[in-house]
């Protein structure tokens, strides 16, 4: 679809870079010869990442270990990329997090461990690498990862759904407020894609437990990574300057039909006893991920 060196001459951060839909974003930027820093919390996981994908695609990936909820760190990394390589010209706000629950049952803590991150850290990131881009007069391009929720909300995830409309309502704002200075702000809404952290911590137990995706989907199934991957390179290419402030769904037309909230109302069906039960489902695949971490 596009020429091998589309993105040649780019510099890209992509947070949560390290696995998921940042890993398959990053893979498709260094085929078309950009250079990157992926972040996240787990430096190992980054490390073995960056080796895979230039064993892979050649290029270069650099990493940098940092926990986005801490403003200082994060303006901590931007400056690091700016004195080791050089301004950024494109930034992925992929990091996040997100699990099922009962609103009823949420803590304070539960909300804030999502908000922190998604919400707030996005914010940090961005930030930093804008007023970065601003004062050396820099054009960029931001792609923030959303979910199609930001137009229906959600039941089950209210913490992500609040923080991801917030960071919607980010994107149409700096658009307005960053175009003079040639920076542009965009979102991809994803409908399913299929990644193992998201299917064991938002369908832990299987489609058989929690209704088939699929049987949702105008188009009869799930999202072919290809596809976000293009979206997310047509987006990060020259040529598309006039698009911005723009949240795009890639679902198969799946909210229109349906409604982004489908997908977890299907939730309503369990009881109060297997909600007990859902932790046991969703700590491997947390412990999994404790244990990578670094920062």
């Amino acid at each position: 679809m596009f020429k091998p060196d589309l993105l040649k001459g780019k510099r890209i951060l992509i947070t949560g870079g390290g696995t998921g839909l940042g890993k398959e974003i990053a893979a498709r930027y260094l085929q078309l010869g950009a250079e990157l820093w992926i972040a996240g919390r787990r430096g190992p996981v980054l490390d073995a990442t960056a080796q895979e994908l230039m064993k892979a695609h050649g290029g270069k990936v650099k990493t940098h270990s940092v926990d986005i909820r801490d403003a200082q760190a994060v303006d901590a990394m931007v400056q690091r990329i700016w004195d080791e390589s050089g301004p950024l010209s494109g930034l992925v706000n992929n990091a996040a997090g997100n699990f099922i629950s009962p609103t009823k049952d949420l803590s304070p803590n539960g909300f804030n461990a999502i908000a922190n991150i998604v919400f707030h850290g996005t914010f940090y990131v961005t930030h930093a690498v804008g007023k970065r881009w601003i004062a050396g007069g820099h054009k960029g391009s931001v792609i923030t990862i959303l979910v199609t929720w930001v137009h229906t909300g959600s039941p089950y995830v209210v913490p992500s759904a609040m923080s991801k409309a917030g960071l919607h309502v980010m994107t149409k704002s700096l658009a307005v407020e960053w175009g003079k200075y040639g920076i542009r702000l965009n979102g991809i809404a994803p409908g399913p894609f299929p990644t193992e952290g998201a299917t064991k911590r938002l369908r832990p137990g299987g489609k058989g437990d929690f209704g088939d995706a699929t049987t949702l989907n105008p188009m009869r199934r799930v999202g072919e990574m290809t596809e976000l991957q293009n979206l997310a390179a047509f987006l990060m290419a020259d040529g598309c300057e006039w698009l911005t402030g723009e949240t795009i769904a890639i679902d198969g037309a799946g909210y229109l039909a349906t409604g982004s909230g489908a997908y977890f109302l299907v939730l309503d069906k369990l009881s109060d006893a297997d909600w007990d039960r859902m932790p046991a489902h969703i700590k491997p695949q947390n412990d999994k991920d404790r244990a990578g971490r670094t920062a």
